[in-house]
C-alpha cells in the first residue's frame, strides 16, 4: 500500500524491450537505502517490484498489461517520475490508502495558474467516472490529491478538476505537466468495494 505523498521525483536511465515486457531502469536513490530484491516502490502511481538494484538506481520489469494501461509505456530515458516507497505499518497516512494498480489513463485538458495554486482540468474516462465525487480523494500520477470540482453525471465528456500548491508543483512532476499529456489515475479503492458489495447477489444453493 502507499499514500500518495511523493517522496522524491526520479529519472528514468534505460529502458529494453522485450516482446511482451520491458525492464525499465530508473535512478532514485533517496528511496533505496531500505530496498530489497520484490520490494514495492511506486513510480507514477504505478506499484513496481524491484528485480535489482544498487546504492542509486534500481529496476523493474513491467508486463505488457502494465505498460498498456498506464502511461508508463510512453517513458523514455531522462523522463522525470514520480516516486513513492510502499507505507510502512508504523507511518503516517498523509494521502489516502492507494494501491499503486492504474485504473485508466487521463488527457490534461486545462491548466490555470494563479497566486497560490494550480487548478488543472482532465478528462474523466467514463469506466471510472461514477467513482469520482467532489472533495474525495484521487490519485494522479502517484499524487494524492482532492477532487475540487467534477462534472455531472449527465455530461456526455466527463472531466475532473484538482487544485495543487506550490510544495506539489515543485516536489512532483505535476509542475511540468502540459496540457495535452497523459496522467495515470487511481480512484479511491473503497468505492469499488463499497459497489462489488451491494452489488453482489451470490448463487443460491441447490
Amino acid at each position: 500500500m502507499f499514500t500518495g505523498i511523493i517522496e522524491t521525483t526520479g529519472s528514468v536511465l534505460s529502458i529494453n524491450p522485450t516482446s511482451d515486457s520491458s525492464r525499465i531502469t530508473f535512478s532514485a536513490p533517496v528511496v533505496l537505502s531500505d530496498a530489497a530484491i520484490g520490494a514495492s516502490i511506486a513510480v507514477n502511481g504505478v506499484c513496481l517490484t524491484v528485480t535489482e538494484f544498487d546504492s542509486d538506481n534500481f529496476s523493474a520489469d513491467l508486463m505488457h498489461e502494465t505498460l498498456k494501461r498506464s502511461s508508463l509505456g510512453n517513458l523514455t530515458p531522462g523522463d522525470r517520475v514520480n516516486i513513492e516507497r510502499a507505507m510502512p505499518l508504523s507511518g503516517r497516512l498523509g494521502g489516502h490508502i492507494v494501491q499503486g494498480h492504474v485504473d485508466a489513463i487521463a488527457t490534461v485538458r486545462s491548466i490555470e495558474p494563479s497566486e497560490d495554486w494550480t487548478l488543472i482540468t482532465c478528462d474523466l474516462p467514463t469506466s471510472i467516472a461514477r467513482y469520482v465525487v467532489e472533495k474525495g480523494s484521487i490519485t494522479v500520477s502517484g499524487v494524492s490529491l482532492t477532487v475540487v470540482q467534477v462534472s455531472e453525471a449527465t455530461e456526455t465528456a466527463p472531466w475532473f478538476s484538482v487544485s495543487l500548491i506550490p510544495t506539489t508543483l515543485r516536489d512532483t512532476t505535476l509542475g511540468t505537466i502540459s496540457v495535452g499529456d497523459h496522467v495515470n489515475l487511481e480512484v479511491d479503492a473503497l468505492a469499488k468495494y463499497v459497489e462489488r458489495i451491494l452489488a453482489f447477489t451470490p448463487a443460491k444453493e441447490n
